[in-house]
């Protein structure tokens, strides 16, 4: 169904968990380190990675930010850290996804199929793009271009901007976009969305401070301004 690199310095979680995915028809590879994860995944473009979050030598944040200085592969988090800001730092450093620590295999599974879907890595879909004036965002390559220039998004950023594009002037409550872009397992976690929101202006906006693409309805939520 897909093709997963699993990476944690744990080799006995990974051979069991390698042993359940294959069965459910994934092609699946494993590293035990962050250095021999950056080269597999050059050499074999999964899918999706599942990222452990402390390992010795290079740890998950690091390997995270070295993903994304390169990659658009999505990403899940494995930590038995969950509070506020350890995953706030996740998804700020283009982290789709957390499981805590210790977890079923079912419940990884159905999240990585989940972020698949929402991520467009799964299978191929029709080509799509959704264009406003100069602003261009492209949803099978993730590509995301103004003036033909392109600007560069984290996954969840793209989320979040693909949500509010394609349905241009409709209002999403906080709550509706968290579910849209991180699962309604996520519904209390409405803070995020301000925090994407400014990151997102400060990427997108000519002016972040005027903003013309990302509007918000007082007390009730985002929108997309059509140009």
């Amino acid at each position: 169904m897909a093709k997963l690199l699993l990476v944690d310095d744990d080799a006995a979680l990974l051979e069991i968990l390698e042993n359940y995915l294959h069965r459910a028809g994934d092609e699946v590879r494993t590293t035990t380190s962050g250095a021999a994860a950056l080269t597999a995944l050059a050499e074999e473009a999964p899918d999706l990675v599942v990222l452990d979050v402390t390992m010795p030598g290079m740890d998950g944040w690091q390997v995270l930010a070295r993903i994304r200085e390169r990659f658009e592969t999505p990403v899940i988090m494995l930590t038995a850290r969950t509070e506020e800001p350890d995953v706030l730092r996740g998804f700020a450093g283009g982290a789709d996804d957390y499981v805590a620590k210790p977890f079923s295999f079912a419940q990884l599974e159905a999240r990585i199929r989940a972020v698949l879907a929402r991520s467009g890595h799964g299978p191929e879909s029709e080509a799509r793009q959704l264009v406003s004036g100069s602003l261009q965002v492209d949803l099978n390559s993730h590509r995301v271009r103004r003036d033909g220039e392109l600007i560069n998004l984290t996954p969840t950023e793209f989320r979040l901007l693909a949500a509010l594009m394609e349905q241009p002037g409709r209002v999403f409550s906080p709550q509706q976009l968290v579910a849209k872009v991180w699962g309604n397992e996520y519904l209390n976690e409405i803070g995020y969305i301000r925090r994407y929101i400014w990151h997102l202006r400060q990427k997108l906006e000519p002016n972040p401070d005027a903003p013309i693409y990302i509007q918000n309805e007082r007390n009730v939520g985002y929108y997309f301004a059509a140009e």
